[in-house]
């Protein structure tokens, strides 16, 4: 080994963290050679070895594994898009995803789209910036192709779609049964008597929105009622425009007697409309929403919804995500992961007390521990 430099340079002036050339520097070696040395490789001697090791720990030197990582061309790096974070759904899956990420040694780093194909776009350059080792994603409501995807694929980093995703099967994805969903909840609306119900839709080009309303609309054909395009209206569903769309719901001449919304928000604001009109929920117009948010418990009365399992879905992407590493340089058919939706019978859609199907008698037993627990 090189001789000690009598006056060596600072290696850690100002308080900067403490570099592997600051190590090398102050013992007057390579830099080659401190790497090698804290990675405990066989060409460095003991003696070198336990000089450095001691400098190290003298200066509190901490190795930058992410830097190591990049210089690999790999790292244990998970990216992850979501459209918002608040709420509870995107923040459960995020925690399904971490919770199994951390598991397998990986770290997530998480962005938002805030609903734009712009910032989305941006999202996925910053990823790949950062070397990750996967892209899980669930698209924003602007997103209306893949092109901007196919960057990744090119890059041939794993990519998972989650939730939301576009049209087609040549993508992996983790999805909900969005069409049983949609089924169950506008099939309790009919079991209840219910037989003008409305829907709020959200945008089309997207399959969550899509199969939802499709599950509405197959549950009036299997009750042997047409469908009335007066009653279905597409909006974004905000609470606002839930307000929006319930408004437009009773200026028609037959007003709905229920509504089916594909999101929990614009019910909730479907319900401040009713109140403020002077209307019972259900008595007038029962509710019954997608995604079982937090609201639907706070509301009064609180809201029927069903629940998309989103701490599952986290899970289920990030092994789909693992079975795409594993199978790195193998044929790997596209794959998606479909879950079943669970409806949970609440207050605003009960006319005749639980009804006995299922699905949402199970559910109503739910809910009734979940308050105990609540309480």
């Amino acid at each position: 080994m090189a001789s000690r430099r009598t006056s060596p340079k600072e290696p850690n002036p100002a308080g900067s963290p403490v570099s592997m050339a600051d190590l090398a520097r102050e013992l007057g070696v390579s830099m080659t050679t401190i790497s090698r040395a804290l990675s405990d490789h066989h060409s460095i001697g003991p003696a070198t070895k336990q000089a450095v090791l001691k400098l190290a720990k003298k200066l509190n030197y901490q190795p930058n594994h992410l830097a190591a990582a990049l210089r690999k061309g790999k790292s244990k790096l998970l990216g992850v898009i979501v459209p918002y974070i608040e709420g509870r759904f995107f923040a459960s899956v995020v925690h399904g995803i971490e919770t199994a990420a951390s598991k397998a040694g990986y770290s997530v780093i998480i962005c938002q789209s805030s609903e734009d194909v712009a910032h989305e776009r941006k999202n996925l350059e910053t990823l790949l910036s950062a070397q990750v080792a996967g892209i899980l994603v669930s698209v924003s409501r602007t997103t209306m192709d893949f092109r901007h995807f196919e960057k990744v694929k090119k890059h041939g980093v794993p990519l998972v779609f989650f939730d939301r995703m576009l049209d087609g099967d040549d993508v992996n994805a983790v999805v909900l049964n969005d069409h049983a969903g949609g089924y169950q909840a506008t099939r309790h609306l009919l079991e209840q008597g219910c037989r003008r119900i409305a829907h709020f839709a959200g945008t089309q080009h997207l399959n969550i929105y899509k199969n939802r309303r499709q599950g509405y609309l197959d549950a009036l054909l299997s009750h042997g009622i047409a469908p009335d395009e007066s009653l279905i209206i597409e909006c974004d569903m905000t609470v606002e425009g839930g307000q929006e769309s319930m408004a437009r719901l009773l200026a028609l001449p037959q007003p709905p007697d229920a509504v089916f919304s594909a999101g929990d928000s614009a019910n909730l604001g479907a319900l401040q409309l009713l109140k403020s009109r002077g209307l019972r929920v259900p008595q007038d117009v029962a509710l019954a929403g997608f995604s079982n948010e937090a609201l639907t418990l706070v509301a009064e009365p609180n809201l029927t919804s069903v629940d998309q399992r989103c701490e599952e879905m986290g899970q289920a992407a990030f092994r789909l995500f693992t079975e795409l590493v594993e199978a790195e340089g193998t044929p790997f058919s596209q794959r998606q992961v479909v879950l079943q939706p669970q409806l949970f019978v609440r207050a605003s859609s009960l006319r005749s007390g639980i009804d006995e199907s299922p699905e949402t008698n199970s559910a109503a037993k739910k809910l009734q521990r979940s308050r105990v627990h609540h309480t």
